[in-house]
Parts: C-alpha cells; structure tokens; sequence
C-alpha cells in the first residue's frame, strides 16, 4: 500500500473516532454560538453549556447531541483523507532524505498546506451540519418550533434551490481564514510535544499515552488561536438566505463586538476546549495507531 492510500486510511480512522467522541460537544457549541443577542432585560435562550445541554435533551432527547452528525459522517472519509494527505504530501516536499523526521517549523507549514486544501470540502459540511445544529436557537422564548429541515440532504437541497451550488459555500472565507492557521497550529504543536516527549526527533518509539497528551493539547491549541473566526463562520452559515442579518465576514465581526463585546466572540468556547482535547486525542490515537499498523 503506498503512503498516499495509507494516509486515506488513516485519516479516515482519525475523523471517525474524532467525530464521536466530540459531536455533542459540537452541537452545543453551535448552539451557543448562533443564538440571537437577547434585548435588554431579556434572558437569553440558553444561559450556558449546561443548559444548553438540559434543553436540547429535554427537547429532542439524547439524539438531539447528535443532531446534523449526517453531514460530517458522510463526508468524514473526504475531509479527513484530504487533511492528512495533504499534509502527508507536504511532508514529502519538505523533507530533505526519506524517512527523515521533519522540524517543528516544517509541521507547521504542512499543517497550514493541509488547512488550505480541507478548507474547500469543509466549508459545504459545517454549513450543512451548523443550519441542522442551530435549528432550536431562532425562537428564544418561546416553544420549539417545528423542524425546517428533515436531515442533511434536505437541508442542501433547500440551500441549492435557494441560492445554488455557491449557497453551499457560504462561509468559505472564515471557513479558510480557521482551517490555515489552526491546522498550522495544531501539527505544529503535536510535533513539538511529540519530540518534547520522546527527548528528540524521533518519535517513533513514544506510547499511545503520549500521543494522547500530545493530540489533545494540540487540538486545544487550534480553538485557542481561531475560536473568535469560528463563530464569525458560524454566523454567517446559519444566517437568513433570504433577509441576512450581515453582509459579511466583516460585517458579522463588527455587529458581534459591538452587540456582545469580546465576549461574544467566545460564545461557545468551553463546549469547543471541551470538545477539542478528547476528540483530538482520539483522532491522532487512531490515526497513528492506523498509520503504523498499515507499515
């Protein structure tokens, strides 16, 4: 099997087990990150994680945590082979001799390389997965509302008959503007762990324990760097087709700051760290775990 399929799969392996561990966590951060900014004197829908966890599962039962998990599971096998193959490929440019651990800094530019190439089929999924996940956040205040869309085929179906193929790609921008720097971030981090760890550049000796620590510390240094631009993409993905509150990444940025403060711009932020460290852990566990059963 060459590195190319072996990167396939075990990236695919890596989505998979990243995407169930941290889909609740997910939704939940979605759902704090879309609700409207509530008026003066007025509660908000959800006055945190906790309760944002108590009223989807009052709601919808358990499986409302895994709400819009359709769209990324689909698709987890594309992203995550794009992701590592890319930054697989990366590696092989930047490497001077095979088999020749790369730098720190080398990471970082393969994990920027491999952000930029998800970037184009991620943006559609978090689209689709956000419009499913932030259904319940519209009506503050009052009863649930009715279901708009029936699952994820449906919720792309309505976009392309709204707006077409390039509704699908609303976000890409932000979508980019997270991806590049925190996959940057991200690789960069686990590989300096990694070799903090293993006392040199040759990791290949270190235990799944350390890979643990390492994927999960890297995971939260992507949301610590780029958590304020997720929310600008989720925003703008679940905004009105039809009558948008924003008219732009931009726009979005200066309306959230000068509605809810910085603070805005982390609404969601404990569910995404808490999130991060688990589901990461398990997604570079099980990629390295693929990766070196697959020789």
């Amino acid at each position: 099997m060459g590195d190319v399929a072996k990167d396939l799969t075990s990236g695919t392996a890596g989505g998979a087990a990243q995407l169930i561990c941290g889909h609740p966590f997910d939704t939940i951060k979605v759902k704090l990150q879309s609700q409207p900014a509530s008026l003066p004197g007025q509660l908000p829908k959800y006055s945190g994680a906790m309760d944002a966890v108590k009223q989807t599962v009052s709601a919808e039962g358990a499986k409302g945590l895994y709400k819009g998990m359709g769209a990324p599971l689909a698709t987890v096998a594309a992203l995550n082979a794009v992701l590592f193959t890319a930054r697989g490929q990366m590696e092989a440019l930047l490497r001077s001799q095979p088999g020749v651990p790369l730098t720190v800094s080398q990471q970082v530019v393969c994990g920027a390389g491999a952000g930029f190439a998800v970037s184009i089929p991620a943006c559609p999924t978090e689209l689709i997965k956000c419009r499913l996940q932030a259904e319940s956040t519209t009506d503050a205040g009052s009863a649930p509302a009715a279901a708009k869309y029936k699952g994820p085929t449906d919720v792309a179906r309505h976009v392309l008959r709204s707006r077409g193929i390039r509704g699908l790609f609303k976000g890409l921008g932000p979508t980019m503007a997270r991806e590049v720097p925190g996959n940057a971030a991200m690789f960069g981090v686990y590989e300096a762990l990694k070799q903090y760890l293993a006392g040199g550049r040759d990791t290949s000796s270190l235990g799944r324990g350390s890979l643990i620590v390492s994927g999960g510390l890297a995971g939260a240094s992507f949301w610590v760097l780029v958590y304020p631009t997720d929310v600008v993409k989720s925003v703008i993905q679940v905004d009105d087709f039809k009558n948008p509150k924003f008219s732009g990444s931009m726009d979005a940025f200066r309306k959230i700051l000068g509605s809810e403060g910085v603070k805005g711009l982390y609404k969601g932020f404990g569910p995404a760290m808490a999130r991060s460290i688990p589901a990461n852990a398990a997604c570079f566990l099980a990629y390295e775990v693929m990766r070196s059963s697959l020789g």
